[in-house]
């Protein structure tokens, strides 16, 4: 143990500290207790700075030495009795590995915006609990409001409040949803600067154990093709694929009418004026793409090359003018080797009424492989659906077989004839000119291509945030009723999310959601004789990036209750 002394401008600060070495060999160093300003001090131990200075290096003589009986008592002996009954009722079981999500919500100050919402309110019972138990049931045991709170009673932390709070906290939650999102946002850069340059933007929906529409429950195109009533959700994205705002808007609207009510949000209440809007082309039309031509803003969207007028359709399909990405060198497609592995473009001005945009072409053999494997297949089973005489077409699926199913009702003289099916080669062959091709379009005219592209493909990231909300969060189905309780419900899976990320990102992005998931609900302990906690879980690489990336460990082989008491607080940065 050491004494440090933090001087600013104003003030003096006093310190103990310990120095270790970290797992890569590198010496740093924990503060251990916070002494206190001299100001302070002088107060109290004074009346000089070397009263003061006497007086702290005896309180770290005095932890010097608490730390070492610590240290000496290495070995712990618990007596068990072979003829003793367990207590009855007594809990032995507890989870963990809600401590490192607990790590990264205090770190984004979650708590200091719940301590708003408690002041403005003027409720008894503790908001902070209930929505950082909610959150991190969420992640570990996904369930209902009720389930969760019975996941919770078996953290290390058992919850302060009853299920009763738990629904009344719903209500402050959803009435608070935009301010919650907006500081929650605003304080995630404690955690590490913001990538907002580039926004991403999707939707999904989720759907509803019900079979009558109210309120914003309403029929609609469901993403799992269920016939329930389903409610939507718009997600932005900065550019590291950590969720930055969500809207909810109903079952039945166009999802392009959800950008500009949120996109006023983030510029507005987020402080977010300068960036790049990327986005698939459904929410990509012409109007969007205005508005976000507009100010500091740029955008990146997807172009249908089908959608395209007859010129640039042509232009598009047209193998000549491409380019390596790489290096811009002049490449004749029609002669690349089935197993290239290079990426080609070709761009050129692209103007509509509205704008003066660039369209980029892209060409990859590997792509086009896929896509002809794809189609191999359905042009099989269209084939096999011609020998059982099924021809029937659903219209509302572009990738349903019966779509190479031609139909004719007339010999070649133009007499009236019996229907006849067949397989339609020339649909076949006009589908197999898009193959491999795929098209940008933005109002960067000058950037380079490479950027260009790098950034739409990091589209993906949205769809990975709607699968972990979805499979792995369990957000849907909904069984909520009540409005602002279902807000409150997807702003609990959106936090979730968001630190879920957050912290796969303070691991480097080094493992699977599935793995990162597993290591946590692993994390569980079992305590012994009220003594203290024995790990149940096995030390392992994601472990000890956990215990490195959080600042604490738990893989000793007996944690002392006192011990625990300390990482907890550690946990909320308080230690």
């Amino acid at each position: 143990m050491n004494l440090h002394i933090s001087k600013s401008k104003n003030s003096e600060s006093f310190y103990i500290a310990k120095s270790y070495v970290k797992a890569n060999g590198s010496t740093t160093s924990t503060i251990i207790r916070k002494l206190g300003t001299l100001d302070q001090l002088i107060a109290e131990h004074g009346p000089t700075r070397d009263d003061v200075l006497a007086w702290a290096k005896q309180e770290v003589n005095i932890e010097t030495e608490k730390y070492k009986k610590e240290k000496e008592a290495k070995t712990v002996l618990i007596p068990f009795h072979a003829d003793r009954q367990l207590d009855y009722g007594k809990q032995v079981f507890f989870r963990g590995g809600y401590l490192f999500l607990q790590s990264v919500y205090y770190q984004m100050h979650i708590d200091k915006i719940c301590r708003k919402l408690k002041l403005k309110y003027k409720f008894k019972y503790d908001i902070n609990a209930i929505l950082s138990d909610l959150v991190y049931a969420r992640i570990l045991e996904p369930s209902s409001k009720r389930s969760s709170f019975k996941a919770a009673s078996e953290f290390l932390e058992k919850p302060s409040y009853g299920l009763h709070d738990v629904y009344r906290a719903l209500d402050v939650l959803g009435n608070e949803c935009d301010l919650i999102q907006a500081e929650a946002y605003k304080n995630s850069r404690f955690l590490g600067p913001k990538n907002d340059k580039v926004l991403y933007y999707d939707c999904s929906n989720y759907y509803f154990e019900v079979e009558q529409e109210d309120g914003s429950k309403k029929y609609g195109k469901s993403k799992e093709h269920r016939p329930n009533p389903i409610i939507q959700m718009g997600l932005f994205m900065d550019g590291d694929g950590i969720p930055l705002a969500f809207s909810l808007f109903p079952g039945n609207a166009n999802e392009q009418t959800s950008l500009k009510p949120l996109e006023k949000k983030v510029l507005g209440e987020f402080g977010c004026q300068k960036f790049i809007y990327c986005s698939d082309a459904g929410l990509g039309p012409e109007d969007i793409r205005a508005y976000n031509h507009m100010g500091e803003r740029a955008y990146i969207v997807t172009q249908s090359i089908k959608k395209l007028k007859k010129e640039e359709k042509e232009w598009a399909l047209d193998g000549e003018g491409f380019k390596r990405v790489s290096d811009d060198k002049p490449v004749d497609i029609t002669r690349l080797p089935a197993d290239d592995k290079g990426l080609y473009y070709k761009d050129e001005p692209y103007t509509t009424k509205k704008l003066h945009q660039r369209l980029i072409v892209t060409y990859s053999p590997k792509y086009a492989l896929y896509q002809k494997a794809i189609r191999d297949r359905q042009v099989e089973r269209a084939q096999k659906m011609l020998d059982s005489g099924n021809t029937k077409k659903n219209r509302k699926n572009p990738n349903d077989p019966a779509r190479f199913i031609g139909t004719t009702a007339a010999t070649k003289e133009g007499e009236a004839a019996d229907i006849r099916h067949y397989l339609d080669e020339d649909n076949i062959g006009e589908e197999s000119r898009y193959d491999g091709l795929y098209a940008v379009c933005t109002d960067l005219l000058d950037d380079e291509v490479s950027d260009i592209l790098k950034v739409s493909e990091g589209r993906w990231q949205t769809e990975k945030c709607f699968r972990i909300m979805k499979t792995d969060f369990s957000a849907r189905p909904v069984f909520l009723q009540n409005e602002n309780r279902i807000k409150a419900h997807f702003l609990v899976c959106y936090l979730a999310l968001t630190v879920y990320r957050l912290l796969e990102k303070k691991l480097g992005s080094k493992y699977t959601c599935g793995e990162l998931l597993e290591a946590l609900k692993a994390i569980n302990f079992v305590e012994v004789q009220e003594q203290g906690f024995m790990p149940t879980y096995r030390r392992e690489a994601v472990t000890d990036d956990l215990h490195e990336a959080c600042g604490f460990r738990t893989d000793y082989q007996f944690i002392t209750k006192r011990k625990m008491k300390t990482i907890q607080k550690k946990s909320k940065g308080r230690e």
